[in-house]
């Protein structure tokens, strides 16, 4: 298999070394996205109509904080367009890591049913090795491979295992997507029972879930552990977010927390009125360093985590 070289991140504007990501990651992002299964258009990103104002967040987020990376984690039967991708990446002036994997089983798509384990992971890895249908690009991350309640229904199961031996074979990681936090512990414990390390993978949305036992079990473990709703406030308060993050931190933990804001349909972007791609940077982040997190830390959560987590190799500090 043609592996990404060590320290290497697949982007879908071309590959970039780690050590040229100099300023923050957003680790869980979806700047194109269709989720729409009510008829309504709430749950969309349609590059048609947002992917302006989705370019505009980025570059002011660029200009004010360094913003240097987004991993998208839209991947098949989610809405996927890698090429308005690849366009808001050139115009924004940011690496965009794209996504392939399945998410849960309600957007569960007709070849999930019909292939098995192997038959599904062989579309992953041509998506991987070959590119995204006829544009090349190449994702750089499985993710966000879903389940919900927990433990995976058997779909959901039958896709983790096929994303756990894709990341096996093409030396890519995997993000999951745990709703609403639940059945993280049951994910990592099928995707190593395929023999995918756990640093290669993070466990999705653990700030919605209220169990500091869960999220130290699975940093323990080696998983990453993905704070990644910051300001979603309809689903958890930032209050109890950046208390379940501190304890975490507190139990040696830091080098195993990611973060991000998950924005995941128009109402969040910042000219509807939303909270935007920049909320951890002009709110959550502020309200950690009064809680007395330092630059290296902030650095450490923001940078050198997700670049470790893509990577699965450490990066230097500076």
């Amino acid at each position: 298999m043609n592996q990404p070289a060590p320290h290497t991140l697949r982007a879908v504007t071309g590959d970039v070394t780690a050590a040229s990501v100099r300023g923050p990651a957003l680790a869980h992002e979806h700047l194109v996205l269709d989720l729409d299964q009510r008829g309504d258009g709430a749950a969309v990103l349609d590059p048609r109509r947002h992917a302006a104002a989705v370019t505009a967040e980025l570059s002011a987020l660029r200009e004010e904080f360094g913003l240097s990376l987004v991993v998208e984690l839209t991947c098949r039967g989610m809405g996927r367009d890698v090429r308005a991708l690849a366009a808001i990446a050139r115009a924004a002036q940011v690496a965009v890591v794209a996504a392939t994997g399945w998410y849960y089983e309600p957007f569960h798509t007709p070849e999930i049913d019909a292939c098995d384990v192997e038959q599904l992971t062989e579309v992953l890895v041509r998506e991987i090795e070959e590119g995204i249908g006829t544009t090349g690009i190449r994702p750089g991350v499985l993710g966000e491979i879903g389940s919900h309640g927990d433990v995976p229904t058997a779909p959901e199961a039958k896709v983790l295992r096929a994303g756990a031996r894709a990341a096996r074979a093409t030396g890519l990681s995997l993000a999951t997507h745990a709703q609403l936090g639940r059945g993280g512990l049951a994910q990592l414990e099928l995707l190593t029972g395929e023999g995918l390390p756990a640093h290669r993978v993070s466990i999705g949305h653990q700030d919605l879930l209220d169990d500091p036992g869960v999220h130290r079990e699975l940093a323990a473990s080696g998983a990453y552990v993905a704070f990644d709703t910051v300001g979603k406030s309809s689903y958890q308060s930032d209050r109890t977010r950046l208390r379940l993050l501190l304890d975490l931190m507190e139990a040696g933990h830091a080098d195993r927390a990611l973060l991000s804001c998950d924005i995941s349909r128009h109402g969040y972007l910042l000219d509807e009125g939303g909270q935007g791609y920049g909320h951890m940077f002009r709110s959550f982040l502020p309200e950690l360093r009064a809680a007395g997190a330092d630059d290296d830390l902030i650095d450490l959560l923001t940078r050198r985590n997700p670049l470790r987590f893509l990577t699965g190799a450490s990066v230097e500090e500076n």
